[in-house]
């Protein structure tokens, strides 16, 4: 118990600084810990989401924004890093995409109720299992709207960085996401939950999708 609270505030630590201050360094992080697929990972949510406006929880550097986009999706951002904020405007400003991004908190979004089509989260910390995110990303889906998360990702193969990869998976815990769980919130929030585990590659992807009855 005692080497899990360890590194849970060693992890906290660690995303504090990534999405703050090192924001700048989280493509090369996101690379070296995936192999090169954390895109190609986050990428999974795309087959699952309807047309339609989709919101994006933290949306970080803006890559998955910017496949929405690019899909003929209409993606809203939200991010409360002011330089994930900025990575992710000057990704999309490039490419000519308009700007939605806004920065808030997934327990207080600043939407009407039922204004989107799907809520998509992909690799979230833990803000994701907060009861209010989970209550708020149900206010502003439409009825018939859905919630798409990948909470995780397990890399395939047999070479030393794959395995030492599933050995840091398995001590910070994210080979072991559950919504039996961890996502209760979710089921409480009038969340139907689906988990499936998606094949990219060699790896598998988490995938859980909520829906309302």
């Amino acid at each position: 118990m005692n080497r899990m609270r360890w590194v849970t505030s060693l992890l906290r630590l660690f995303f504090r600084l990534l999405y703050g201050p090192f924001a700048w360094t989280y493509d090369v992080v996101a690379w070296v810990v995936s192999r090169g697929k954390w895109t190609a990972w986050g990428a999974a949510v795309l087959p699952s989401i309807p047309s339609g406006p989709v919101l994006e929880l933290a949306h970080g550097p803006g890559h998955l924004l910017l496949r929405m986009a690019r899909q003929g999706l209409r993606p809203v951002g939200i991010d409360l890093s002011p330089q994930m904020g900025a990575l992710a405007r000057r990704r999309l400003r490039r490419t000519g995409f308009p700007l939605r991004l806004v920065r808030a908190q997934a327990q207080r979004l600043p939407f009407p109720d039922g204004t989107f089509q799907a809520v998509v989260s992909t690799f979230p910390t833990e803000f994701i299992l907060d009861p209010a995110t989970a209550r708020e990303a149900a206010r502003v889906l439409a009825l018939t709207g859905s919630v798409i998360i990948v909470p995780a990702a397990v890399p395939g193969g047999g070479d030393l960085l794959a395995r030492a990869l599933r050995l840091l998976y398995r001590v910070t815990g994210q080979n072991r996401f559950s919504p039996e769980d961890s996502f209760s919130a979710w089921r409480d929030a009038g969340f139907s939950l689906r988990t499936e585990w998606q094949q990219v590659g060699p790896d598998a992807v988490l995938l859980i999708r909520g829906t309302r009855p």
